[in-house]
């Protein structure tokens, strides 16, 4: 386990165990430009967000929520999204 791995682990792994999350600036993140854009007022390095980079999922309650709103409008899910659609199916 990493020091980026999202403390609350074990609650993520119950509820989507093929999903890694961790903890990253949004500057690390490399997020879409389109949802940078929607931001513009946010220090990318001073706030965080909770995602598995990898399937482009987020976890709301540990990700700044200006940056959840802009993700949510983008080929972004929420964690809550993602298990209500099975394991990330579009609509």
């Amino acid at each position: 386990m990493s020091s980026r791995t999202c403390p609350d682990w074990p609650e993520l792994m119950e509820r989507a165990p093929e999903l890694q999350f961790k903890h990253y600036a949004v500057a690390e993140a490399q997020l879409p430009a389109e949802v940078l854009m929607k931001i513009p007022e946010v220090a990318l390095g001073d706030i965080a967000i909770c995602c598995d980079l990898e399937h482009h999922v987020f976890f709301s309650e540990h990700t700044d929520e200006r940056v959840a709103a802009a993700l949510s409008e983008s080929h972004w899910f929420s964690l809550d999204e993602w298990e209500r659609r099975g394991a990330g199916v579009t609509a």
